[in-house]
């Protein structure tokens, strides 16, 4: 007996066009994979970022900005004028998302520039940067400073330098003068002077602001530039603390009052009297149990 020879051939056609299916298979993905390596692939399509979030954006803190988009990676470059400094990309970052992380350093704009690696201009945006907030919380209530940076950056950065530190925890109201001033930030408990103060800061009384009510000034001594820790609330105008000339200089306003001046004027009526040979010390303590930039 002899085999079949239509079965044979039939056999050998299938076999034949499954062997060709295989191949143009093949050839169809190694002419795609050519095709796509020409144009970089899933890396080479251009990056395109439509629109920049930020979570979080406050003066001296590390930024974390959202850039989304399609095709995005860790290769682009940031650039800020020197607003955003030290930009990183986080590893939670993804191709349709890149989570930006940098140190701000400016308040108000804050200009970004998106490039991609070899320098093509890719996103470009303005980012608004508030002016830094201080919340002063008390045994009494809570008040929040708005910080001017701009017009006394020398005692906003030496505030925010015991903030940061968390100098200000549980010292207390040690000078209070009704329709006059609250002063606190250098004394703890028992009218003891608490140490860890830095470098006394050059004096900023002639920067145009004003000791007006609700304001916010540098505490010093005699000396012009001594001041450091010690912070006091103008209760009234007291536009005879401002800047006279160099031999009057006065006192540098640095903040403002911008909520809980209630709590500040209350602080006012308790009453004061002598300790320790010190005036116009409240008879109950008063106490900044933190300080915290809320903004």
């Amino acid at each position: 007996m002899f085999p079949c020879l239509e079965n044979v051939s039939i056999k050998y056609y299938f076999k034949t066009m499954r062997t060709f299916s295989t191949l143009l298979a093949a050839t169809a993905a190694l002419l795609l994979t050519t095709l796509l390596t020409a144009c970089g692939g899933s890396t080479g399509f251009p990056p395109v970022i439509t629109a920049v979030k930020p979570q979080s954006l406050s003066y001296g803190r590390t930024a974390t900005i959202y850039l989304g988009g399609k095709d995005l990676r860790s290769s682009l470059v940031v650039e800020s004028n020197g607003g955003c400094t030290n930009p990183s990309f986080g590893s939670s970052s993804s191709t349709d998302t890149l989570v930006l992380n940098c140190l701000v350093t400016v308040v108000g704009d804050l200009p970004l520039t998106i490039k991609s690696a070899t320098g093509e201009v890719i996103y470009t945006t303005t980012l608004s940067v508030p002016k830094p907030q201080v919340s002063i919380i008390t045994n009494k209530g809570s008040f929040t400073l708005e910080l001017d940076l701009a017009t006394a950056p020398i005692s906003v950065k030496n505030f925010l330098s015991y903030v940061r530190g968390g100098y200000y925890s549980n010292t207390m109201f040690h000078r209070v003068i009704p329709d006059f001033v609250a002063q606190a930030g250098g004394y703890t408990t028992g009218l003891v002077r608490k140490p860890g103060q830095l470098d006394p800061i050059e004096l900023e009384s002639n920067k145009g602001l004003s000791n007006a009510r609700a304001t916010v000034a540098m505490a010093r001594t005699n000396v012009f530039n001594s001041a450091t820790s010690e912070f006091y609330v103008n209760l009234v105008d007291n536009t005879f603390l401002d800047y006279k000339n160099a031999a009057n200089p006065g006192y540098a306003v640095f903040g403002t009052v911008v909520q809980g001046m209630d709590v500040v004027d209350a602080i006012a009526t308790m009453p004061t009297g002598v300790f320790n040979g010190s005036t116009d010390v409240p008879l109950t303590d008063i106490t900044i149990t933190m300080a915290i930039q809320s903004k």
